[in-house]
């Protein structure tokens, strides 16, 4: 047995020795609780630090790794852009040079036509002047010498007259190359006429299903001639599945050596003939597009367009419309950009795949945490529940304590009753005489005193009390 003294009123009482293991079993249940239930937040607490690092710690990977692949594709729109102008700027300048030089020839033609022509003349002028003081000082001179000077005058026409015949040659060969480039330029002209309406005739004699399927079969051919060498792990093709009553033209998704997805991007073909009276526009064609690429679950969504051909903003090259149409990543483009582009969104998806296999370890270690946060839940509420029903068989073995204690007082105290009853009642009876019985009682006084008078003789005087109540018992 084992004595507990209550801490709030004092009173000592004792209980055995399971009564006592089940109170110590109490008071380290609650401790163990107390102690799971602080362990359990600093888990938790650990858990959610480590899930919240992890996630900042990804989410500014990421986007390092985006504002770098949004560096790279302005460094190459750049580049591409500063090439093309140089290039244009090289051929402006060639043909600047070129024409520049062509004249140059002409002028310095001209120049040698004039200065032999001022030679000649001032030859001339000299030829005459020194006749005339030949003349003039020593009269006529000799017939050989005149015909020297004849001679001389001659040679001297002569050579104007080839001056004069080559300057005539060269201009007439300058005034041929300009006929000829003009005659080539005019030729240009025309066949580029001729084509011009050789595809107008062929357009206003194709459908409009036909000039759209011309588009498609540009992509294709374009994207199959690179198929075997550049897209060995992508598929191109036609969109037949429809969802929610639309469908795209095409998709294109690429997968790496485990099968994952590197890159998927839905592709929308649009033409129409010059001869359609309601031009439409690039962005009427955006939320549609936007929704295809949502339902087949794409990540980029491109417009190959021939409409709104004398766009400046759509002819410059690819043009993300992302942020100006506010459907993400979104691109429109020319058909002869079809290949470049998806070579840049591919190149970037590749640079970015290993932040995205980063992403997935993290996302599978959230998904850890997650289980292990419910698993530690489900214990959580097992042992609650078991701590609910120790509790419970604790608080009722408690009661059944209180109400033992009470009944046991309570038979105590009927006990501690009954044996001041007995007590009183002994001594009540040892208080009882003869005389006290035959008091007030004549006629059991007068047996008594009958009783005395018989046996008075043989029985001593101090046993008469016991005497009378010998015969009174025999009377009985």
């Amino acid at each position: 047995m084992n004595e507990i003294k209550c801490p709030h009123c004092g009173q000592a009482f004792t209980v055995d020795e399971s009564g006592y293991a089940a109170l110590l079993q109490q008071v380290r249940d609650t401790e163990f609780a107390r102690e799971v239930a602080a362990n359990r937040q600093l888990v938790e607490q650990a858990a959610t630090a480590n899930r919240e690092s992890a996630v900042a710690q990804a989410r500014e990977a990421l986007s390092e790794e985006l504002a770098k692949a949004r560096a790279e594709a302005e460094r190459s729109r750049a580049q591409v852009e500063l090439e093309r102008q140089k290039a244009a700027a090289e051929l402006a300048e060639a043909l600047g040079q070129a024409r520049t030089g062509l004249q140059e020839r002409i002028a310095q033609a001209e120049r040698e036509r004039d200065e032999l022509r001022h030679r000649l003349d001032a030859q001339r002028s000299e030829a005459e002047l020194r006749e005339k003081a030949l003349v003039a000082d020593q009269g006529l001179r000799s017939a050989e010498e005149r015909r020297k000077l004849e001679t001389e005058r001659d040679r001297l026409l002569l050579e104007l007259d080839r001056a004069q015949a080559g300057a005539e040659e060269l201009k007439l060969r300058h005034a041929n190359e300009l006929a000829s480039q003009a005659k080539m330029k005019d030729e240009a002209i025309a066949v580029r006429e001729r084509e011009i309406e050789n595809m107008r005739r062929m357009r206003a004699e194709l459908s409009t299903k036909m000039v759209g399927e011309s588009l498609e079969r540009f992509c294709e051919d374009e994207f199959n001639k690179l198929r075997a060498t550049g897209f060995q792990t992508a598929s191109f093709g036609k969109d037949n599945d429809v969802v929610d009553g639309s469908k795209g033209d095409y998709v294109y998704r690429e997968f790496d050596q485990a099968g994952a997805e590197v890159v998927s991007i839905m592709f929308e073909m649009k033409n129409e003939m010059d001869a359609t009276a309601t031009k439409k526009r690039n962005e009427d064609h955006f939320k549609k597009l936007d929704q295809d690429r949502r339902n087949k679950k794409c990540e980029y969504a491109v417009l190959v367009s021939l409409l709104e051909r004398d766009s400046d903003y759509y002819n410059t090259g690819i043009v993300d419309v992302s942020f100006a149409s506010g459907y993400p990543k979104m691109y429109v483009i020319r058909p002869q950009f079809f290949i470049p582009l998806i070579t840049l969104i591919r190149n970037e998806a590749l640079r970015s795949l290993g932040v995205r296999r980063e992403l997935e370890a993290v996302r599978r270690q959230n998904i850890d945490v997650s289980n292990f946060e419910d698993q530690l839940g489900e214990m959580k509420e097992r042992f609650g529940k078991n701590v609910d029903v120790a509790r419970r068989k604790f608080q009722a073995a408690i009661d059944d304590i209180d109400a033992t204690i009470r009944k046991l007082e309570k038979i105590k105290a009927e006990l501690t009753s009954s044996d001041r009853n007995l007590d009183l009642a002994n001594r009540k009876l040892e208080d009882i005489t003869v005389k006290k019985l035959t008091r007030k009682n004549p006629t059991m006084k007068a047996k008594f005193d009958e009783a005395w008078a018989l046996r008075a003789e043989s029985v001593d005087g101090s046993d008469d009390e016991h005497l009378a109540e010998a015969v009174l018992l025999d009377d009985e």
